[in-house]
């Protein structure tokens, strides 16, 4: 099965468990990275994976 490289800001939110406002402002602060395409913002998958193992100290 193929990991998709984007994912839209409500299924960030969803994969993290919070809500869209907080995943809003970890865009603003850098903690987490996205993209615009047209008018539709998509939030790397890889940088949502990248902040888990920061915040866990690298477990899986």
């Amino acid at each position: 099965m193929d990991i998709p490289y984007l994912c839209s800001i409500l299924d960030a939110a969803n994969m993290l468990g919070i809500g869209r406002t907080k995943l809003y402002e970890m865009l603003t602060t850098g903690e987490l990275v996205s993209m615009q395409i047209g008018k539709r913002r998509l939030v790397k998958v890889d940088s949502i994976t990248a902040f888990i193992q920061r915040a866990t100290g690298g477990a899986k």
